[in-house]
């Protein structure tokens, strides 16, 4: 083998593969995007990332994951052809053909080992900035215009915001990455050695007609059947895996809660209430783990039973062929590692559908993070406006979440220095008055006019991490007092 050719060969291979996947893979991408739903929850999170009008840095960052890509399909097609030249070296006793191809062995592995250390490091730092925009991104929108806190009082309330930005980012990035070049990987792959199997394959007798080529055609059908069944064996794991994420994170909640309030729970002696919700919970995570659990049991028994069959599936084809000695043992040791290769890659949509359904889990969980903080940051129909030294409440009405009126038509002014009190039932509207003057309730309508410079006590006492000096300083950073100072 003249390994100068075979490089030149392969280098042309690459450039030529790495630009019809560019456009493929866009086009795909686009069309996705354009006509499913989840499609364009993908795109929420991901479009202003690869967007070149904010940097072309990710986009040449992800064009060099997929080139790699394409070199370890390459290498593996070498690979391949390496099976049926060392073989046939030993069918033949053929001495320096076997050394030659030693010798070629070792430039494959150093080749897989730089690709996929190379590979890696590109990957993680292509998903470390995609999760410091993205956390960027979602973390600002939380605590902007103080939807962390509006977010509380939606009809449809956002379940554990800290679990969306903390694990659901993470999960998304690298989800997202994991997927993509796998197909990527698994469609060139199919591609590539459908094309070697092509070669490979001889004809068979099927009801009387001779078809060229029929082992192609078989591993497709094989293929295309299995996955039909896997993904209906399959299906509900994502449901499944939305509902463990969200019973886990409540469990989660109620252990916090009880830490946060163990002396008010102390007092109460509601040990027995909590500890009977925490029993439910867990009995509910329980249960949908044990349906997990039955799911997968169809689900990967099917695979196995699948992935096995299909080893012994080409030597029935081919052992014929051999026996009669129209191919060598280097060709029938290839057709195996060809027809193994091609059913892997062939069988990635079927193996992968439990990620593909946690993946969408957390799409869904991550667009109705973005959602309610939207509809949580919706404009206020009340105009705050500042006043010199009075407070001022102009046909001031307001509403709850559910529409019902707590405040109706009221007109107020509060001289400075004036004190007022406000008495009346829970619920009425007490200290949602304060949050409206505050600027921080929607469901309101009029006019409010305050001093510029207020401060709002809130009636749960707040320490904020850090030391007393950052306590003493707060809501302002020690930043802004040293520049101030």
């Amino acid at each position: 083998m003249d390994y100068g050719q075979e490089a030149m060969i392969s280098l042309l291979w690459i450039l030529k593969t790495l630009t019809i996947t560019a456009v493929a893979f866009s086009a795909g991408v686009f069309l996705l995007v354009r006509f499913t739903h989840w499609g364009k929850q993908f795109w929420m999170f991901a479009g202003g990332y690869l967007s070149p009008k904010r940097s072309i840095k990710p986009l040449l960052f992800f064009l060099l994951i997929v080139a790699f890509t394409l070199v370890s399909v390459r290498i593996s097609l070498v690979h391949s052809t390496w099976y049926n030249n060392m073989y046939t070296s030993l069918q033949e006793f053929n001495i320096p053909v076997f050394w030659q191809q030693m010798g070629l062995f070792g430039v494959i592995v150093v080749s897989a080992l730089l690709t996929s250390l190379v590979s890696y490091y590109i990957e993680q730092r292509f998903v470390i900035d995609w999760i410091t925009w993205l956390n960027d991104e979602l973390a600002n929108k939380w605590m902007t215009n103080r939807a962390y806190y509006k977010t509380q009082y939606l009809s449809a309330n956002l379940d554990n915001p800290d679990q969306r930005i903390q694990q659901d980012i993470q999960s998304y990035v690298k989800t997202t990455l994991s997927l993509s070049t796998g197909v990527i990987d698994a469609v060139t792959s199919i591609i590539s050695y459908s094309i070697l199997l092509w070669g490979l394959a001889g004809p068979m007798m099927v009801f009387g007609a001779n078809i060229p080529h029929m082992m192609v055609y078989l591993v497709f059908a094989y293929v295309i059947l299995t996955t039909l069944i896997a993904f209906r064996l399959g299906r509900p794991l994502i449901a499944l895996n939305f509902a463990n994420e969200r019973l886990n994170a409540n469990y989660r909640y109620s252990l916090i809660r009880i830490k946060e309030y163990a002396e008010s729970i102390a007092f109460y002696a509601g040990e027995k209430v909590e500890q009977n919700l925490l029993y439910r919970q867990f009995r509910a995570i329980i249960a949908n783990m044990w349906d997990i659990v039955f799911r997968m049991l169809k689900f990967s028994g099917f695979n196995v039973v699948v992935s096995q069959t299909s080893t012994v599936f080409p030597l029935l084809i081919q052992v014929g062929r051999y026996f009669e000695k129209q191919i060598k043992l280097g060709d029938l040791i290839q057709t195996v590692q060809v027809f193994g290769q091609l059913h892997a890659n062939l069988s990635f949509f079927r193996n992968t559908y439990d990620s593909f359904a946690g993946y969408k889990a957390t799409l869904n969980r991550l667009t109705g993070f973005t959602y309610a903080i939207d509809m949580a940051n919706r404009e206020s129909q009340t105009k705050i406006q500042t006043s010199e030294n009075e407070v001022i409440f102009e046909h001031l009405s307001i509403k709850n979440p559910f529409g019902q009126t707590l405040i109706e038509d009221l007109n107020l002014i509060l001289p400075q220095g004036a004190s007022l009190l406000i008495q009346g039932n829970s619920g009425v509207g007490k200290t949602t008055l304060l949050r409206t003057a505050a600027g921080f309730w929607s469901y309101s309508l009029g006019k409010i006019y305050c001093p510029q410079e207020q401060l709002f006590l809130s009636q749960k006492p707040y320490l904020p991490q850090g030391s007393l000096l950052t306590a003493l300083a707060y809501p302002k950073n020690l930043e802004e007092i040293d520049r101030t100072l």
